[in-house]
């Protein structure tokens, strides 16, 4: 046998070794903390690793942001409110199972923590505008020195600008001198929340595919769970949707970890592990195809950020010659965040794949993606005012992250190489 074919052996074995361990990670960390099983409606995770020092001579000057609201309470109503209903009528005809009462009572107690108050932030989504505040000024201080200036937008949504004044305030804060401009108006929903009726056909028709009907039907496994609720199987038969009570149950156990009730109670030890992985699965495609590189939905749902990611080289180009630091803050939705970071194939996240089953192998993950308070910053490094070579890194959820370009140093690459890339890839977009 040859060296050369060895070699061959070993590196195979090698990669699909690798794509096994990655394979795992989901399911590893929801048998670790199962509240990762909740994608997008997970409560944002504070970051763990230290950021790779700047190239020598070069200090951040700039940061570009855009961030999803914190968590709030689920919307709509009917999310809590129906499973309620439904195991109150099952509780009325005498076929609850202890546990199943007991889940009831617990439902009760989440509904009226949340009532009137579906869709609003809730007091962790302000403290995680806050963190993420402060965590910004410490990470780089030299972008809030005195004369610095700061724009901020949001979406006309309460939850979204709720989220922007704890984050100003936050600034406030720390940094008194610096003047801070923010504003809501409609004027900014062409970028900062785009509508596009010609993408929303497509995402809808997608959702509808059979492609992703077919998958989400074959991780779904309610059975254990209604026995363990009721004690009347005819009932279930008879009366009730049992993968629908399976669903509104699992979003509401999920949904918890973003309430004040987080500490007191939970429902998501009425399911097993390989449970809450299979409705992680099931959600996870329906987020792939609906706003990622899916083939399913034709790959061109990152193009709903086609114009936020325009007004981000805008204001890069913008702020790239000014004699004093600047940060331009925007406030919105995962349905923002998620697809701005597959249109930039931000860690490796604009996967194209039609095989649903194989996102986890890839890592594909709306969890890691756009958890409540999920954001995107590209942070700008130069030598001195107006210094033609500016390098950036990007960060997603605070963590350094990679993009499909040459890398400078570390967690650095050329903001000239990434302007390129990106109208680029907005030109080759037909409209």
């Amino acid at each position: 046998m040859s060296k050369y074919f060895v070699k061959i052996l070993l590196l195979t074995f090698f990669i699909a070794e690798t794509v096994n361990i990655i394979a795992q990670t989901a399911n590893k960390a929801i048998c670790s903390d199962i509240r990762f099983a909740a994608n997008s409606d997970m409560a944002y995770p504070e970051p763990q690793k230290p950021l790779t020092p700047a190239p020598d001579g070069y200090a951040p000057f700039y940061i570009t942001h855009y961030g999803r609201h914190g968590s709030s309470y689920y919307d709509p109503a009917e999310v809590c409110e129906v499973p309620c209903r439904m195991l109150a009528s099952a509780d009325k005809a005498g076929v609850l199972t202890a546990l199943g009462q007991d889940v009831l009572q617990r439902l009760m107690r989440v509904a009226a923590d949340a009532k009137d108050r579906y869709g609003e932030l809730t007091p962790i989504g302000s403290r995680q505008q806050r963190d993420i505040a402060r965590r910004m000024v410490e990470r780089f201080p030299e972008v809030f020195a005195e004369g610095t200036d700061v724009v901020a937008r949001s979406t006309p949504t309460m939850r979204c600008i709720l989220s922007m004044e704890y984050f100003m305030m936050q600034l406030a804060v720390m940094r008194p001198k610096i003047p801070i401009h923010h504003n809501v108006t409609n004027r900014d929903i062409s970028h900062i929340d785009q509508q596009d009726r010609h993408l929303d056909d497509i995402r809808k028709a997608a959702v509808a595919d059979e492609r992703l009907v077919s998958f989400m039907h074959s991780q779904e496994n309610p059975d254990r769970l209604m026995r363990s609720l009721f004690r009347d199987m005819d009932y279930v038969r008879q009366h009730v949707n049992a993968a629908e009570l399976d669903d509104a149950l699992f979003k509401v156990a999920a949904s918890v970890q973003n309430t004040p009730l987080c500490d007191s109670l939970t429902l998501s030890d009425i399911y097993t592990d390989d449970e809450a992985y299979r409705h992680w699965k099931k959600d996870n495609a329906r987020w792939y195809v609906s706003y990622g590189n899916s083939p399913v939905s034709g790959g061109v749902m990152p193009y709903t950020q086609r114009n936020l990611l325009r007004r981000i080289v805008h204001d890069a180009d913008s702020c790239l010659f000014l004699n004093h630091p600047s940060l331009s803050l925007r406030f919105g939705y995962e349905t923002c965040v998620l697809p701005l970071a597959c249109l930039l194939d931000v860690n490796g996240f604009g996967l194209a794949t039609g095989d649903l089953a194989s996102l986890e192998r890839h890592a594909w993950s709306a969890s890691r993606i756009s958890p409540m308070g999920a954001n995107l910053q590209l942070v700008f490094y130069r030598r001195y005012a107006h210094d033609p070579d500016v390098l950036f890194k990007v960060l997603l959820n605070e963590e350094e992250a990679t993009l499909p370009l040459p890398v400078i140093q570390g967690a650095y690459y050329r903001w000239s190489d990434f302007r390129k890339y990106c109208l680029n890839k907005l030109d080759a977009y037909v409209e």
